[in-house]
Formats: structure tokens, sequence, C-alpha cells
């Protein structure tokens, strides 16, 4: 239960307290108060207003100016002219929004007693419960993605129940807040100028035996024992004019049913998908598993209870299997075929204006939301990034034309609900990079990689066809013959020339060099998967003779661009010339030894300098000591991860909630444990000694396999190899092993530390050391 229950002895105090509810398209944050219960609601498909032309229509003569300044180093001028010319007009896309507050209000007074609130991650349901005047009260809240609404279930242990519940929404952005029938009120707004997204909410209740009605804007639930209500939401975007009536609708489908019905139908969902993975430690938390998880969180960072990182070494396995499984549960709950993906918040965010805007951040936020998705066995819920890609391509086609005059599609550092491409944000260091649609490309062939799934390559080919078009006429050769892409930056970061000149811009970052190189070899892949685009496919490999592969610079590190420049930021943030590493698999120790010592180099440099603080970079870097096989520098940021930026119900990003610290925390623990690539899989590559004893199943590797792990002593007892397509196996590991099938011995190919099997589809493969 420790592992999969996060509890509290207190209400939240706020939204980083509060906790978190979704069934993908509806989104609820649960402040658990005992009296005065608040829940903040989201929906998915409310944004700031209607699409917005952003393109600059001075880009093309800007893009000449500026790559002739950057030819003469003039790069404080190439950045004005890139500011004035090339940013979008007006700087910034829609927006993420909250739909309104859940207001329940219990008629109740005194002190309430023996509190206690949580969420339980094996069934997705919050709960709070608590004594006053000799009754216990008992509430339970989940989204539904079988029934589309939200649920609130009341009991009251030997009392009865009085309470009401309403909407409370920012006034200008709502039009009528009124019942609709003795049972039900319907909550109408919208937001945004032409063709802005319009919504509706509906709540209403349903009890056997006690009184429902409506007075004003409140719903009013009286003497009984247990009732539950019901919300639903719809907008424009899904329902066009329609949204008001779907949204009643629901909530009518929903009231056939008892709670029981709905919790059960609630359930049968979301274990189907969270229960294909587990995860078990061995727990080295002296009694920390007793603790509220607020207070286990605090204690990992030892005797330094404030912000003020340290090195004190505090364990808890059990809290970091929480932690791990809470990143399931928000992926389950937060992205499901036919929602939006997750945006910087997920789809829990309570702020008119949130940070970054809610938006989806295209230079890792996003990328690194999805990091999960096929390794932990949840493929489904990657497919909202892929209906976004489609968006992102249409509107990526107009940019890539009307900035750049190129055929294909580019996306810069950010997007919107409506796939917005221009140039986001007002700040040159991040948003003239036109790398973000290529990205997001890279994340077609690697679900194929997972799943082998034809249709899927066929269905999305077009897209990263339509990428890589964009890059064969938007890079342009440097004075060395270097084919790279000018101007483009490395992500935030900032650069000074033996000339002492200082800039942002440049011609050819090396995260840019590597991305496009991926993606030009994904094209190339696939086309010979598909058998089409031959000719095509034999100009992108002309093409990559030229762009610049990772190259090593004067202090051994990897070199950040594709000239030998000094970052002007040593401890920066981000490592994004470290892509090669991860995400990508072009560094690895086997098979790249020196570049990969290079990398670790790089690593250490940024550290030792102070990157690697924040819960998004810190998670990044973790991914990339496991991909280096040091167990114990990927536990040591894990494990700081979750005590230094980690809020009190469990979201990354101290103290503004965020999600992709989560997923890229989750996703480093699983490469500790588990690596693949097309060719092979990796057993144990970085499992740290803390966690001696444990084991892992349900997760997936690359060529269709789906693995399941069991070491002791920080050894390999044995593994569990499901071949879910009948390809050939090849397992890396340290110690020597056999394979069998059924019982029986197999014969197997052992080389350079690997062992090689064919495989039947359906069956399983048993790995011993």
């Amino acid at each position: 239960m420790n592992e999969t229950v996060l509890w509290y002895e207190n209400a939240a105090e706020n939204f980083a307290g509060a906790l978190p509810v979704g069934n993908g398209r509806i989104g609820g944050m649960v402040y658990g108060k005992p009296y005065n219960e608040v829940i903040c609601i989201n929906e998915d498909s409310v944004w700031s207003g209607g699409k917005r032309n952003r393109i600059n229509p001075d880009a093309k003569k800007g893009l000449e100016e500026i790559r002739q300044l950057l030819d003469e180093e003039k790069l404080s001028a190439a950045e004005d002219v890139a500011y004035r010319k090339v940013q979008g007009i007006s700087p910034v896309s829609r927006h993420y929004m909250p739909l309104a507050n859940l207001n329940i209000d219990m008629n109740l007074s005194g002190v309430a007693k023996e509190y206690k609130r949580g969420l339980n991650l094996e069934n997705a349901v919050s709960f709070v419960e608590y004594k006053n005047n000799g009754v216990t009260y008992r509430r339970e809240v989940f989204v539904s993605e079988p029934d589309s609404v939200m649920v609130v279930h009341f009991t009251a242990e030997e009392g009865t129940l009085d309470f009401c519940a309403y909407f409370s929404c920012v006034e200008d952005y709502y039009d009528n807040n009124r019942p609709v029938n003795d049972n039900t009120i319907l909550l109408t707004g919208g937001f945004g100028g032409t063709d802005g997204i319009r919504f509706a909410a509906a709540l209403s209740a349903s009890s056997e035996d006690g009184k429902i009605y409506t007075e004003g804007d409140k719903l009013y639930v009286k003497d009984t024992s247990e009732a539950f209500i019901v919300l639903s939401a719809k907008s424009s975007f899904y329902a066009d004019e329609a949204y008001d009536d779907a949204a009643l609708m629901d909530v009518e489908y929903a009231l056939e049913c008892t709670y029981d019905e709905l919790r059960y139908r609630h359930q049968c969902d979301y274990k189907e998908r969270y229960d294909k993975v587990k995860l078990s430690l061995d727990d080295n938390g002296d009694n920390a598993k007793n603790l509220p998880t607020d207070e286990r969180i605090l204690r990992m960072r030892g005797n330094d209870l404030d912000d003020k990182e340290c090195d004190s070494h505090i364990h808890d396995n059990g809290l970091m299997t929480l932690y791990f499984n809470f990143a399931r549960y928000l992926m389950i709950s937060g992205s499901r075929d036919g929602s939006q993906p997750l945006n910087f918040q997920g789809i829990w965010n309570d702020d008119m204006n949130p940070y970054c805007g809610g938006r989806f951040e295209l230079n890792v936020n996003t990328e690194m939301d999805y990091w999960i998705a096929e390794s932990c066995n949840l493929s489904e819920c990657h497919q909202p990034l892929f209906d976004l890609l489609e968006r992102v391509c249409k509107s990526g086609k107009e940019t890539a034309k009307e900035m750049y005059g190129c055929n294909g599609f580019v996306a810069h550092t950010a997007t919107d609900i409506w796939g917005d491409t221009a140039p986001q944000g007002n700040k040159v260091p991040s948003s003239i990079w036109c790398m973000g649609g290529a990205w997001l490309c890279l994340h077609i062939f690697d679900r194929y990689e997972y799943t082998l799934d034809r249709e899927f390559l066929e269905k999305y080919y077009p897209i990263m066809k339509e990428a890589a078009v964009f890059y064969t006429e938007y890079m342009s050769e440097d004075s060395e013959g270097r084919l790279v892409v000018t101007p483009s930056l490395s992500p935030e970061n900032s650069y000074k020339t033996e000339n002492g000149a200082v800039g942002t811009l440049c011609k050819g970052a090396s995260v840019d060099n590597q991305i496009v190189s991926i993606l030009f070899n994904d094209v190339i892949k696939t086309t010979e998967i598909l058998d089409t685009d031959h000719d095509f496919a034999d100009k992108l490999k002309e093409l990559l003779e030229k762009i610049p592969q990772p190259e090593t610079g004067k202090f051994g590190q990897i070199k950040e661009w594709t000239e030998e420049y000094d970052e002007t930021d040593t401890g920066h943030k981000f490592v994004s010339h470290l892509f090669a590493l991860h995400p990508a698999h072009i560094i690895t120790p086997n098979k790249t030894p020196k570049l990969a010592n290079a990398a670790r180099t790089t690593l250490i440099r940024r550290l030792i300098h102070g990157s690697g603080n924040a819960g998004i970079s810190r998670a990044w870097v973790a991914n990339m000591w496991a991909r280096l096989y040091d167990s114990q520098m990927v536990y040591d940021n894990v494990r700081k991860l979750i005590a230094y930026s980690t809020n009190p119900n469990m979201f990354d990003g101290q103290p503004r909630i965020r999600v992709d610290g989560n997923f890229g925390g989750a996703s480093a623990m699983v490469e500790m444990l588990m690596q693949s690539s097309i060719d092979e899989i990796v057993i144990l590559p970085a499992l740290p000694t803390e966690w001696k004893t444990g084991e892992i199943s349900g997760l997936c590797a690359k060529g269709g396999f789906e693995v399941s792990i069991k070491w002791n002593d920080g050894k390999l007892v044995s593994a569990e190899i499901v071949s879910l397509l009948g390809r050939k196996c090849t397992i890396r590991t340290n110690s020597i092993i056999s394979v069998s099938c059924d019982g029986e011995s197999l014969n197997s190919t052992h080389s350079d530390g690997t062992v090689s099997f064919d495989t039947e589809q359906g069956r399983v493969y048993t790995i011993r050391s």
C-alpha cells in the first residue's frame, strides 16, 4: 500500500499540495478540505482562444540578413534582426486555461478529527476521510474515461449528509451558471476572439433516499447517508456547437448508473493499463513507509530540510517506487486516445495565464512527457502526441513556405492546441529554434521500433518526410562545406567567439546536427520498410555525408556548437548537445566508447559548474548517466530529483507544478533496469547498490518484446522475455547467461557480452545467470 498510495494528515494548502485525478480530457485537483472542499476543474481543450496567424511577413528578408550578419560575426546585429523580422507576431500563441472550481460546502461545525486524505494509484481514486461529532465522513473522487465524467461519492457512517455543490469561475469568462432542471446546474462560457473555444460543464447528483434540489446556482443534497455527484465538461473544440447538449447528455447517462457501477467501469479501464507494469524494490527506508508522503519527501533531504542541496544519503526505495508508479498514473490520467497530449502541466492548471502558457514546449518538455509511454507499456497513451503532430504539420507547411520559402513543414520552440508553428515567445535564446517539429517526428519511428506496426508507420511517414524535406531546403553550407541549420541556437545557451563576441544565434548547433541526422536516417529506413521514395532516400544519404556528427572539443567534451566556442554559462541547465547520448542512441559505451567518455566529461564539466539542479534538467541528466551505465550517478540524481524538485503532491517543479520531470525521472529508473535498441536489450545496465534486491515486470523493449527482470544482491537472477512478434532476440548483460523456453535449453550465440536466440511469437524465454 505504501508504494501505491499518496497520503497526508492535512488538507492541501495550495495547488502544489492538491491531488490530481483525470481521464485524459477532464482533470481535477482535489484539495481535500473537510468542510469547504475545492476541486480545480480542467478540460484539456479549454484554451485562451482560436488560432492566430503569427507569421512575421518580414521573415524571408530577415533570414537572409541574419545569415549574412552571422557570416560577418555580427552576432548582436543578427539577433536584433531576428527579434524584429523573424519573431512571431504577436510573440505568443494561445495558452491553456482552467475551466472552473467545483466547490463543496459541508454543513458541519466543529473540528475534523482523525483526518486523512490520499490518492490510491492502484484504482485511481482520491479520498478524504475524517470524523465530526462522532460521524465518519468519507469522500471519493475519480474521473471515468468510459463514462466521461468526474464522480464525487459521499458517505456518512452513522450520520446524514448535508451539503451543497457549485461552480465558481472567473467572471469575465462565463455566460451562464444556472439550473436547467430540478437537479442539474449548467455552466457555459468561452474564451478568445474569432473561432474562440466555448465550453460547458454540467453538475448533477444522485441518492437513493435523500433530497436533491437546486437553489440559485447551487446544487443541494440532504437527509441521506450516501450520495454522489457527477460532473461533465465539453467544449466546442470537440463537439462544435453542441457542446452544452453533449455535457448534459454525459451527466444524464452517468446518472442511470449506480455509484458502484461507475466505479467498477472506471477501475477496470484504469487497471487494464496500470497493472501492466509492476516495480518492487527492497525496503531500505527505516520505517519511512509509515510517514505521510510529504514528510517522506522532506526526509530524503536528510538533515538539510531547506531547499539547499546536501550530500547526506537518506534512502527510501519505497518512495522511489511510489514516484515511479505516480508517473505512470499521470500518463494514464492525463493522456488518452482522443484527448490532447500532456502539456507543460499535464492537464492540471489553476492559473489563467500559467507558466510558459501551459503550452506544448518542443525543446524537450513535451518529448520528455512521453519517454515512458512505450517502455512502460502505455503505447496507447502516446497517441495524442501524434494527433497533435498532424495539426502541427498542417500549420507548419504554411510557416515553412511563408517564413522561409521552403517546402515541407517546420515548427519552432512551442505549439498550442491549434498546432501553432511560428517562433514562440520574445526571447531570442529560445524562440528562434526551428527543430521542434523534427524532434516530435522522431517519436514516430521510435514507436515503430517498439511495436513494428507497419500501418502506423505508413500513416505517419508522410509527416516525417515533410519534416525532412524542409531541412533539405533550409540547411546551408558553412565556410568549410558542412551542411548546418542556420540560423539556429543551442536551446537557451549562448557562446563566445575567439574574438570575444557573445551571441545566441549560430551556424550549426550540435543538437540540430544530431536531430536532423536521426530524422534523415529514420526516413531512409522507413523508405526501405515501405518500399517507397527511394530517390528521396538517396538524396538524404548524400546530404548526411555533409552534416557534422558529434565531435570532441578542447576540454575533451562533446562540442555544443559546430565551431569550437566557449559557452558563456558553463553550468547551463540544459545539456542539449548530448542528445546523441539520450534520447538518441548515437553515443553508447559499447559502440562508441571514445564519444561516451567525452559525454561523461561533458556532464562532469556541466555539473561541477551548477547544472542539473532544476527538475527537468536533473531528470534528463539522470537518463544520460544511465546510458553511460553509471549506476551511482543516475541513482543520486533521481534521489535528489525527488528530494529537492518534488512538490508535496509528488508533481515535479517545486514550487509550481509541472509534469516533465516526473516522466523524465521515471524514464531514468527504467533505464537503470533495462535499455533497448532495435538491435539489443540491455539487462540491468545501471543497477545501483541501493537497489540490492527487486523485480520489475511488463516493460516493453524495442523489437517487439516484453521484459520482466528479477535480481538479488545486485546480480541478475532471471529475466523473462515474451516474444510479441517472433523476432530474433539479443540480450546484453554482465552475467554469464543461459536461455530456455518451457524448461528446455535453447541454442544461443554468445558474442561480445551478448547472447542471441531465435524466438516464436507468443512464447516466453527465460534468461538465467
